[in-house]
């Protein structure tokens, strides 16, 4: 923190990319050190403050670059800017193994930056992805997902996985109407006015999908072992209580086969990144890329180029087939159901303003953060302070795309 706080140093060139032997749009990314630590963005949900209005944490993206990866075989492959830092390669195209290859990047500020030559080192087919119900280290029972595979070409025995997750969201109190609220000034006097109407929803949002990318770094080395294949390895570990293996759960795994020297960049950056105590201090030292500046100026560059030999297999499963007798994990918020005033005093009522009811329904639905269930009934809500004309919930706990999104993905299937 106190190296990071020297205001001589100036934030270091980060640089991110994984290219691969597979036809695809390769990415690279690029962005700048930063003295601030990202701790803006609150993760526990709170029903009463509308969704995705926290600030998130921030990266300073480097824009403006210009980025293309040289073979010594004559090719040359140019990158276009897309979303900012975010450098995409105008065609798709695919690593070569023999092939060398390096990544030219000039900054905006005319500064020019090389990679250390690239190589795919080798291939390994996965063979299988499979689950097991499984006990972890530390007594959780729940899901274990393993990988196999099997050497192919080239030299295969250091390995990194990577995933991404897809699971199925459903509406604990989902409802087929909404609140409409139009016409609606607070600050009307003597009170509010609005138009309020209870209407069938117009967009599916009782069932969602959401992906998430792996952040941990899985590696395995077969190096020094008589097996080159790799059997039975675990790369992701799921409680049985964790919401996202409740309706149904879907992994895709991806197998890179990298060189020693990637292996051990990868594996530095985790013993660094992660600690069994959060109060034993890491003492780092320096960690850098493998990409200088192209004038030999000495200047600290962080990150790391990668070339790998990629093989991925998708998986799905649901809770049932490996929990038969259990319930679902609980969804992650809290679905209490309740029953508000319809409206409120006005905002500018002359005076002081008593009023001892919670939040109104037209308050809530402007904000976003509730949305209808049913008419009030004091059998559902029998010891409500304020009832209301209707039965109200969290917004999150009856519409889905406040979690993921209502797309079926291409790749989604039922059984």
């Amino acid at each position: 923190i106190q190296t990071l706080g020297d205001d001589e140093q100036s934030p270091a060139l980060v640089v991110e990319a994984v290219l691969t032997d597979e036809v695809i749009t390769q990415k690279v990314y690029l962005s700048r050190s930063s003295t601030r630590l990202d701790l803006e963005t609150d993760t526990i949900y709170n029903p009463y403050i509308p969704f995705g209005s926290r600030p998130v944490d921030s990266v300073d993206m480097e824009s403006g670059a210009l980025v293309k990866v040289l073979g010594d075989n004559g090719t040359e492959y140019q990158f276009t800017e897309g979303d900012e830092g975010t450098y995409l390669s105008n065609q798709p195209f695919a690593l070569e193994m023999g092939v060398s290859y390096t990544l030219d990047i000039e900054t905006s500020n005319g500064l020019e930056y090389i990679s250390d030559p690239l190589t795919v080192q080798g291939k390994s087919q996965v063979t299988n992805v499979y689950a097991e119900r499984a006990i972890s280290d530390n007594g959780e029972d729940g899901i274990a997902i393993y990988v196999d595979s099997e050497p192919q070409q080239g030299n295969a025995q250091f390995y990194r996985y990577t995933y991404e997750e897809t699971y199925k969201i459903i509406s604990p109190l989902w409802s087929a109407n909404e609140f409409r609220l139009t016409d609606y000034d607070p600050c009307a006097l003597p009170s509010p006015t609005y138009n309020l109407e209870v209407v069938p929803k117009e967009v599916e949002n009782r069932v969602c999908y959401n992906t998430v990318s792996s952040t941990s770094i899985e590696l395995l080395s077969t190096s020094g072992t008589p097996e080159s294949n790799v059997s039975k390895y675990m790369v992701r570990f799921i409680g049985k209580d964790n919401f996202i293996i409740s309706e149904r759960y879907s992994i895709l795994v991806q197998q890179q086969v990298q060189s020693a020297d990637a292996y051990s960049f990868y594996e530095t950056l985790k013993s660094f990144s992660q600690s069994d105590n959060i109060f034993s201090q890491i003492q780092p030292g320096a960690i850098y890329a493998n990409v200088q500046r192209k004038d030999g100026t000495s200047e600290n560059v962080l990150g790391y180029v990668d070339a790998v030999g990629v093989s991925d297999r998708r998986l799905f499963f649901n809770f049932d087939d490996f929990f038969p007798e259990d319930e679902l994990p609980a969804f992650p918020f809290d679905c209490n159901i309740t029953s508000i005033p319809e409206s409120h005093p006005s905002y500018c009522s002359q005076g002081p303003v008593s009023n001892p009811c919670p939040a109104s329904i037209i308050e809530r639905v402007n904000d976003g953060t509730i949305t209808y269930f049913s008419p009030y009934d004091e059998a559902l809500v029998p010891l409500a302070t304020c009832p209301g004309p209707y039965i109200v919930v969290p917004r999150i706990c009856g519409d889905c795309t406040l979690l993921g999104s209502n797309v079926e993905p291409d790749f989604w299937v039922e059984e």
